[in-house]
């Protein structure tokens, strides 16, 4: 299993996501990515969203972990389960723009929190992001994340 540290930079209820498109499918992501080896997860996300978006942000705490677990197919046999570790995060430098030597996205983008349940989010984790927004609480560990693969 590996893992990919990732941000909630929400700013007015708006939450900053990367679109890519799959097929004919368009996917949001949170910004993030995989770690260097011996690189901590709250600096992997620091500087990811550096390279990609050339932004600086302060990483706060986990507001949740999940699982990605793939389905047993002949597809999936060289992709591995992901842990999904979601930090909270402020926006502290820069204003978020691609940088396409660093990223496959076809653009980056606030998108109302409301509005979150109707996209394909990768990971899926809208409800929970509704639901930390309303309570303020920090969800912890929300095991296995229900993932449509695209």
């Amino acid at each position: 299993m590996k893992v990919r540290p990732a941000v909630l930079l929400i700013e007015n209820n708006h939450l900053l996501l990367m679109h890519y498109r799959y097929g004919e499918t368009d996917v949001y992501a949170l910004p993030g990515g995989n770690p260097d080896k011996g690189e901590t997860l709250d600096l992997t996300v620091m500087r990811e969203l550096q390279e990609e978006l050339g932004i600086d942000v302060e990483v706060g705490p986990i507001a949740f972990v999940g699982e990605v677990i793939l389905p047993e197919t002949a597809e999936s046999g060289a992709k591995e389960d992901v842990l999904h570790v979601v930090f909270l995060a402020q926006l502290i430098g820069g204003i978020p723009k691609l940088n396409p030597e660093e990223t496959t996205a076809l653009s980056v983008g606030w998108k109302p929190v409301h509005e979150l349940d109707g996209l394909n989010l990768y990971p899926n984790v809208g409800r929970q992001i509704q639901r930390w927004l309303t309570s303020q609480v920090n969800l912890e560990y929300i095991g296995k994340i229900d993932q449509t693969f695209f």
